[in-house]
Parts: structure tokens; C-alpha cells; sequence
């Protein structure tokens, strides 16, 4: 398994696990626990969700997958904008470590901006730490000039993490966010790493195929590989079924080739000039 350092020092597995719509349809709910639990016992150390998933009811899904494995997770979080100020993030935290069962976040993330200064929300992530509640925190779909914003403020530079979308069809942050990020030390997490809209654009391409073929795996190994290929960028797809999960711990084990890089560069190039960060 790929590797990504956090700024502290600590080492995760390059390829986790996303909960974006999980826990939100009863019928489903068997399969997507079984999912996450073979996620854990193949090394997919990293598992994310967020309060606003489902609105809690993601959380309370990872609560029961991760029962009794708790220690073998790093589990992740996200506070919403509108819980942004100081006491609301606090209170916001406690509601989604009741929802998850646990006493502690290995890492919070401030979903996207809002409207509340960035010094209050950093001010209450680091009274968080105090307390013992996380044990770092981070960003989530922040652009560049959003980083350096935040790396003004008193202890901004304590991130550890910056969520945003990446893939293949979404490749506007290789421009200058990841350039900036790499020279602060701050790993990418790369959200949607599949793409959701632009799926079969990567799906039905005939030079990804090419190398799927050629390496023996699936399409969708190809694409996450790929995101994973830099050495900075740890991503978090979602899989609601174990043989899913079970083909992205494999894509970790894919090294493409320089022209392997060139063959995909061409067909999705990269970006030549800035591109407004996306979001989905």
C-alpha cells in the first residue's frame, strides 16, 4: 500500500474510504457496513464522513461499522460553515462524536467556508486539540488564496489536510493548489477520486481501457491509481459493496509508468492556466 505523510509525521495508507450517501437507505445499510469493514481489514485505514451526510446518518453507519475496531481506524469528520463560530464547532463536534460513538476525531475538517472569520473556527479547532476531542485538523475545498488566508491566522498553519475533488476530468488544482500545498508540507485528499457526473467519460476511455488491459484491472483501478500516483494525494472513494472495496485496496498496488502518464495527460491534459476550484 501507497503511502502519504501528514505534517506531524504520521503515515496512512494512500487509498481510504468515502461515506458521502451511505447510511441514507435501510436496504442498503447491511451491505455498506460489510463494505467498510473489509475496507479496515484490507489496510483502507482512513474513513471519512461528515455531519452533513445523510445529516448524521452517515455517522451513525460508520458508529456500527467500526464497533470494536476503533483502533484500527483513522476517522474522519467535517463541521458544516453554518457550525463554523467558535461554541458552535464545539457543540458540533460533541453531536458527531456522540453519532460515532467514540470519544476522539484523528481529524476535523472545516467542510467548505462560510461566512465566520477563519481565526474563530481555527481558535476552536485548536481548544478541540486542548481538550483531546481531535487530534488535528484540516480543510475541506478550500482554494489556494483561501490557504494562504488561513495560513496568516494564528496557528493556521497547524492544517493538516486539504479535502477538495480530484480526478481525472477535475484537474484544475495541479495548477497551483497542489504546487503550494506540496511547498507547505500539507497533503491532498482527494474526494469523488472516480469523478461522479464525468464518471464514464473516464469510464468509456480507450486509453484508460488500454492500460486496463494491459495491467489486468479494471477501469476504475486505472482512474484511482492514477490520483494516488504523486505521492501526495491520499484518496477517499466510496464503495457500498466488499468486492468494490476489495478492488480499490488493489488499485494501491498500480504503479503507472512515465508513459503510461503521458498516454493519460493527453487524453485528460492538465490545466495550463488557472481554473477556479470545483466542487460538488
Amino acid at each position: 500500500m501507497k503511502i502519504v505523510t501528514l505534517p506531524d509525521g504520521t503515515e496512512l495508507p494512500a487509498i481510504g474510504q468515502g461515506t458521502w450517501y451511505m447510511g441514507d437507505e435501510d436496504a442498503k445499510r447491511h451491505d455498506e457496513i460489510q463494505a467498510l469493514r473489509t475496507g479496515i481489514d484490507q489496510d483502507l485505514q482512513v474513513i471519512d464522513t461528515a455531519e452533513m451526510y445523510g445529516d448524521g446518518r452517515s455517522e451513525r453507519l460508520v458508529q456500527e461499522a467500526i464497533a470494536n475496531r476503533r483502533e484500527k481506524v483513522f476517522l474522519i469528520s467535517k463541521v458544516l460553515p453554518t457550525n463554523a463560530g467558535f461554541d458552535d464547532v464545539l457543540a458540533a463536534c460533541d453531536r458527531s462524536l456522540d453519532r460515532l460513538g467514540t470519544d476522539y476525531l484523528d481529524l476535523y475538517l472545516l467542510h467548505w467556508r462560510g461566512r465566520i472569520p477563519l481565526q474563530e473556527t481555527v481558535d476552536a479547532f485548536e481548544k478541540l486539540k486542548q481538550q483531546g476531542k481531535i487530534k488535528r485538523w484540516g480543510v475541506s475545498n478550500f482554494d489556494t488564496d483561501d490557504m494562504k488566508e488561513l495560513w496568516e491566522a494564528e496557528n493556521g498553519r497547524n492544517c493538516a489536510v486539504n479535502q477538495v475533488l480530484y480526478n481525472l476530468t477535475a484537474r484544475g488544482i495541479e495548477y497551483d493548489l497542489i504546487p503550494w500545498l506540496r511547498d507547505k508540507g500539507v497533503p491532498v485528499m482527494a474526494y469523488c477520486p472516480l469523478a461522479q457526473g464525468d464518471r464514464e467519460e473516464i469510464l468509456q476511455n480507450e486509453a484508460v481501457r488500454e492500460l486496463a488491459g494491459t495491467y489486468d484491472v479494471s477501469v476504475s483501478q486505472i482512474a484511482l491509481a492514477w490520483t494516488i500516483q504523486s505521492g501526495q494525494v491520499l484518496s477517499i472513494p466510496k464503495a457500498g459493496q466488499a468486492a468494490h472495496v476489495m478492488e480499490n485496496a488493489k488499485a494501491a498496488e498500480i504503479t503507472l509508468t512515465k508513459d503510461d502518464m503521458q498516454k493519460l495527460n493527453k487524453e485528460f491534459p492538465p490545466p495550463t492556466s488557472k481554473v477556479p476550484l470545483e466542487v460538488v
